[in-house]
């Protein structure tokens, strides 16, 4: 893989880890059969695919150069370890038989949605083991204790490092365990010797059934329940939309009770982040109408106000389906921000507005006037955000991707609602005007009825 990568032009450097990888780095023997590879590629601006594009590239080129090895290729995070999947799921139940069967069939589903990739669990099937059943009454009958059989067993293929050797200030474990000849067969399981009490020689397979079989790679556990995670890389879709699809196709499967299905990683993350950011979002909404109620000293013209809002939004999601950018936590910020900005425009033209019709001008006078006078500054801050925005829409620079959902909902947002905010928010204006006009002059008429009743 390292000879693959260096004559890449695209590559720069190439660090191996053998032993061990980014997310099995708590294995203190390491595992002989992982590696990883860290490969630094040139700068964004000195190649043509991003990150996501290069790895679909290689992908099937270096699985088919490593003959019978499974090749993993994600892009790395901000902490230099692999990045986790950009979809993340854990299934959990009681039984792990139960687990793994359906975890397999979640595989199957989330392999035929479009867009994904890599699509993997974290624990597999398939590792060849020795099942050692103790029966309890057995060994108490015969003098030993589970303690006494799990430490020689331990003893025995795993090792011992209490012993240490020093030399000079240095501390070095010396390992005790088997022979290599006396813990190559599953006989050898079988034939292992224990110490009873009474100073008896008793062998395993008189108190322990011993069997082969498979197993998988590791145990996974998630809230005291045994669980497996399925995780994938998605490619030209949202997360948000794989995520959607999975949950629904995975409804309709025959799920047991005892089995849980809980997104994690990236994908709770954001749920959670997002869920903070709209509780924001309509939080900033209500603080703005209840200041502007407080400085205008009435509930229509804020209520005026507040219609410039919708129109941003609806400017804000448009963009960002024009770019094919996914709402990420950014966008989300940027409509928080967007929010301020639009409502700016309309208090100008209600204000505006307001002052003409004290002077003694109609309503259609005024509102045409607030129009024409104020589209200036209108339009001259709405074009001063849009083109500071659009550097950082349209740069492809490291990173880029993070900050382009942010500029688009500014832009989308101001350039819609510039617009039809000089339509929408004159017409609400009249009618709801008109409408108090209308309550107030029946209010004044059913007084002046029972005043001369």
């Amino acid at each position: 893989a390292e000879d693959w990568f260096r004559v890449r032009p695209e590559v720069v450097k190439v660090v191996t880890m053998v032993g061990l990888t980014s997310d099995n780095a708590q294995s203190s023997q390491g595992t002989p059969y992982l590696a990883e590879l860290n490969v630094k590629l040139v700068s964004r601006n000195q190649r043509k695919e991003n990150t996501k594009w290069y790895i679909t590239k290689i992908k099937r080129p270096l699985s088919d150069y490593l003959v019978d090895a499974k090749v993993k290729i994600f892009s790395v995070s901000l902490t230099g370890t692999a990045a986790k999947a950009a979809v993340e799921y854990v299934i959990s139940g009681n039984d792990v038989d139960s687990v793994m069967y359906f975890a397999e069939q979640a595989l199957d589903v989330m392999r035929k949605i479009p867009g994904t990739m890599q699509q993997e669990l974290s624990v597999e099937n398939g590792t060849p083991e020795i099942s050692v059943v103790v029966d309890r009454d057995k060994m108490s009958a015969l003098g030993l204790t589970l303690d006494n059989v799990g430490l020689t067993m331990q003893m025995t293929y795993q090792g011992s490092n209490s012993l240490k050797y020093t030399e000079g200030n240095y501390e070095y474990d010396i390992n005790i365990r088997a022979d290599r000849a006396f813990r190559q067969q599953a006989e050898n399981v079988e034939n292992l010797n224990f110490i009873n009490s009474r100073g008896e020689t008793i062998r395993l397979a008189q108190f322990a059934n011993i069997s082969l079989g498979t197993g998988p790679n590791k145990l996974e556990r998630y809230n005291r329940n045994s669980s497996v995670t399925i995780r994938t890389q998605v490619l030209g879709v949202s997360s948000g939309t794989v995520s959607s699809e999975f949950l629904s196709k995975i409804d309709k499967l025959h799920k047991p009770q005892s089995i849980k299905v809980e997104a994690t990683g990236d994908m709770k993350s954001m749920s959670e982040s997002m869920s903070v950011l709209t509780g924001a979002l309509l939080l900033s909404v209500i603080l703005i109408y209840l200041a502007m109620v407080v400085l205008y000293n009435n509930w229509i013209d804020p209520f005026v106000v507040m219609f410039s809002i919708p129109l941003s939004i609806i400017g804000a999601f448009l963009a960002l389906a024009l770019t094919n950018t996914a709402m990420s936590i950014y966008g989300m910020l940027g409509l928080v921000m967007l929010i301020g900005l639009v409502a700016k425009n309309a208090i100008l033209l209600v204000d505006f507005a307001n002052d003409a019709i004290k002077e003694g001008k109609s309503m259609n006078e005024a509102l045409v006037q607030a129009v024409r006078i104020r589209i200036r500054p209108i339009l001259m801050t709405a074009l001063s955000v849009i083109v500071g925005m659009l550097p950082i829409a349209l740069t492809t620079g490291a990173g880029a991707e993070l900050r382009n959902g942010l500029a688009w909902v500014i832009i989308g947002g101001m350039v819609l609602s510039t617009f039809l905010t000089l339509i929408v928010v004159p017409v609400m204006y009249k009618i709801m005007h008109s409408f108090k006009r209308k309550s107030s002059k029946k209010v004044k008429m059913d007084i002046e009825k029972m005043m001369f009743e």
